[in-house]
């Protein structure tokens, strides 16, 4: 399977805040690690079935953060805080999801593995 290559999406770097730089790099950081951590699980894989089975466990982790931050921004309003942060996280969260779906190969892979998952667990078609 081809190397995966992530990035932080311009339009929600350019969202947050200009006087808090921090927050950009540790975006920055952070997908750059997934990269490589995706990268590498991708290389020790014995077959293209092995590598999506881990990487959908990295997609499911992220859309619990996805889920966390979302929970999070009407509880950071109600206490009358900015929610910009967890905006940005749980869009981040949602952008890396979606950039590994649309990777060539992977993409396939994971929604084959995807269903897979749904068969073996009991769960029909029609109990969807």
């Amino acid at each position: 399977m081809d190397e995966i290559s992530l990035g932080v999406p311009e339009p929600l770097l350019e969202r947050l805040p200009d006087e808090d730089e921090a927050a950009a790099a540790d975006m920055q950081e952070a997908v750059a690690g997934w990269e490589r951590q995706l990268n590498r699980v991708l290389e020790e894989a014995d077959d293209d079935r092995e590598a999506a089975g881990r990487v959908l466990e990295a997609v499911d982790r992220f859309e619990d953060r996805y889920q966390t931050y979302d929970e999070l921004v009407p509880e950071l309003r109600a206490w009358g805080q900015s929610p910009i942060y967890a905006i940005a996280w749980r869009t981040l969260y949602a952008d890396v999801v979606a950039q590994l779906y649309e990777h060539d190969e992977l993409g396939d892979h994971l929604e084959r593995e995807r269903n897979a998952r749904l068969v073996e667990d009991g769960i029909r078609l029609k109990d969807l």
